[in-house]
């Protein structure tokens, strides 16, 4: 289908509301999809990054503290570790 004009084209013969409504909501829904892999990913890595830290510990035999480790100083100038 051909329009003689561009306001003809966002009218879309009268069907203009249902044909722009779907395209709004594939265009949302595509990058509802980008945006979720996206999150999963980055749990992924995250998680496999956890994993291998806790491997690397158990193979080397010592218990080294996590990256994110509390560090406390106590008033007498103490500091220590709680992993």
């Amino acid at each position: 289908m051909a329009f003689s004009s561009f306001a003809e084209f966002l009218a879309m013969g009268g069907h203009a509301p249902y044909v722009w409504s779907a395209w709004g909501v594939t265009a949302l829904l595509i990058l509802a999809t980008v945006w979720h892999a996206r999150v999963e990913q980055r749990q992924l890595l995250n998680g496999l990054k956890r994993r291998a830290r806790r491997e690397h510990a158990r193979s080397t035999g010592g218990a080294q503290a996590p990256l994110n480790a509390a560090r406390f100083t106590s008033v007498e100038g103490e500091t220590r570790n709680d992993a």
